[in-house]
């Protein structure tokens, strides 16, 4: 039986050190901010809005929200992000994804200020993190490393095979495996004999964004599997890419859907918060 890994209880754990370092914060005066902007009513956006302001307002962090309709221009969401930016008052600010096919995410990206881009995603923090230098780093990825070792799972000298080439997980998650001395192999839609190539794997990282895909066949005995992916099926159930009913009996660790990798994403935004305010007031 695999050892099921609670991405729940991680995330608490995780969270409740970060409520000690506000909590001391706060008794030297120094009160933390983040600014979350959304585009749209996107139901989805709207739940991940909610669940980062609940996630501020239980660690003592302040949260602001600027709401924009779905029709607004780039421009004026520019000038929004400029305006936070030169806040002293915003520590951290976060921009709702996906964007409407009108904006160009990357140009909105770009403009955030790289100490308070709380999301990992400017050029210069992703630069910082491939050359191993201090940056905000992306908030799943750095959530499954914390899940590893956490769990007392050994990673140097472990072969990891990441699936996924994204921005947000597959390329950060490769640059932190190999910072913590696995030996890594990225793999994607294009990977030829992937199944194969996956039984090779002591941690299989899945982020390929395919219901289930990833059978029993994949799997190396005693390999550990976590589980990015996240999928809503027909019958309202979620599930991941991972068939865990399949792949379970033979992993020696697994993350659940849910309760696994998604509740350590929040726990690294707050972290990523944490340090935007540190940076700003050079603790």
């Amino acid at each position: 039986m695999a050892k099921i890994i609670d991405g729940k209880a991680i995330a608490e754990e995780i969270k409740h050190e970060l409520k000690q370092e506000i909590d001391a914060m706060k008794e030297r005066g120094i009160e933390g901010s983040l600014a979350v902007i959304q585009v749209g009513t996107d139901p989805a956006s709207s739940v991940y809005v909610s669940n980062k302001k609940k996630a501020c307002e239980a660690l003592g962090i302040r949260s602001e929200s600027c709401e924009l309709p779905e029709d607004v221009t780039e421009e004026a969401l520019l000038r929004q992000i400029e305006i936070y930016n030169g806040n002293p008052r915003i520590d951290g600010i976060l921009v709702q994804l996906p964007l409407p096919p009108h904006i160009n995410e990357k140009r909105v990206l770009d403009a955030i200020d790289p100490t308070k881009d709380v999301d990992g995603f400017h050029p210069l923090n992703v630069g910082a993190l491939l050359i191993g230098e201090k940056g905000m780093v992306s908030c799943t990825p750095a959530g499954v490393i914390q899940l590893l070792k956490r769990s007392g799972i050994e990673i140097a000298g472990k072969h990891c095979v990441v699936i996924g080439r994204s921005n947000i997980v597959g390329k950060p998650m490769a640059v932190l495996m190999l910072r913590e001395n696995a030996t890594v192999t990225i793999a994607h839609s294009k990977t030829k004999n992937l199944e194969s190539l996956c039984r090779t794997a002591d941690i299989l990282i899945v982020a390929v964004g395919k219901p289930k895909m990833i059978k029993a066949s994949y799997i190396k005995e005693g390999a550990v599997v976590i589980d990015v992916g996240i999928h809503r099926m027909e019958n309202k159930k979620l599930c991941g890419d991972v068939d865990f009913e399949g792949v379970e009996p033979l992993a020696s660790a697994i993350t659940p859907v849910p309760g696994g990798v998604g509740p350590m994403t929040i726990a690294m935004l707050m972290h990523n918060v944490v340090l935007a305010i540190k940076e700003h007031y050079g603790l």
